[in-house]
């Protein structure tokens, strides 16, 4: 099968900057793990520095996409890692596991390979982020794709979830990254940086809703509370094995 990213990381670079508030909570869950490997590497988003990193990456164009100062990269995927058992002393995951064949297979990969810690970013998919009120596709992609929280302690055993708080100004554009600028959610450019928009089609109508809402102020009066937030619990998450 063809990786999904050939076709979708065109404008990954523009868009998918990584937030260095996120990267220092990767950072701080890596603990002092000298060698670290970075499974659905991309790009090379949040790779920390300071440490042997090892990427993964199964798109030859997210690959050509990495800058020259970047991790060495491996084409291969999460199923098959080409690495002797306990390689590294940790792993890392990065909005990355929804697009894995089989969730299961990877993650036992990466446990056979690690032998510290894994820290996957993740979303928890029984969560609703507002923008689900207007494009419910969204809610049910994410209950396809994601796996459940449930999930990483039958595959992964014992495992601790911590909340990944979105800031307001997030220089990432994941999917629900744009929380309190709803008006991105209207350019196609913006929408360009996520998966998940990839795999919706016929959005017209919900997003000329969102337009309509943001121009009476309907949307502000239902959501305008979120301007005064600093961060906004999306349903990101960060699991954590040992």
């Amino acid at each position: 099968m063809e990786p999904r990213y050939d076709t979708i990381g065109l404008n990954y670079a523009d868009l998918r900057k990584p937030d260095h508030r996120i990267a220092a909570a990767i950072e701080r869950e890596l603990g002092t793990a000298r060698t670290v490997l970075n499974i659905g590497a991309g790009a090379g988003s949040y790779e920390p520095t300071g440490r042997e990193v090892t990427a993964v990456e199964p798109s030859i164009e997210m690959i050509r996409k990495r800058s020259a100062s970047a991790a060495p990269v491996v084409q291969a995927s999460a199923e098959d890692l080409p690495f002797e058992d306990n390689s590294f002393d940790a792993a890392m995951a990065v909005l990355t596991i929804h697009h894995w064949p089989d969730k299961q297979a990877g993650l036992c990969e990466v446990r056979r390979v690690t032998r510290g810690r894994i820290v996957i970013l993740t979303f928890d998919p029984s969560e609703r982020p507002w923008l689900t009120d207007y494009l419910p596709q969204l809610a049910a992609l994410d209950e396809t794709q994601m796996p459940a929280m449930s999930d990483y302690v039958r595959w992964l055993g014992p495992v601790r979830v911590e909340p990944l708080l979105v800031p307001h100004d997030c220089s990432d554009g994941f999917l629900y990254a744009y929380w309190q600028r709803p008006e991105a959610y209207l350019d196609p450019h913006v929408r360009s940086g996520s998966s998940s928009f990839w795999l919706l089609e016929g959005l017209n109508d919900e997003l000329e809703k969102l337009s309509g809402d943001i121009q009476s102020g309907a949307w502000e009066r239902s959501y305008g509370y979120l301007r005064d937030q600093d961060t906004y619990d999306a349903g990101y998450r960060l699991v954590i094995s040992d």
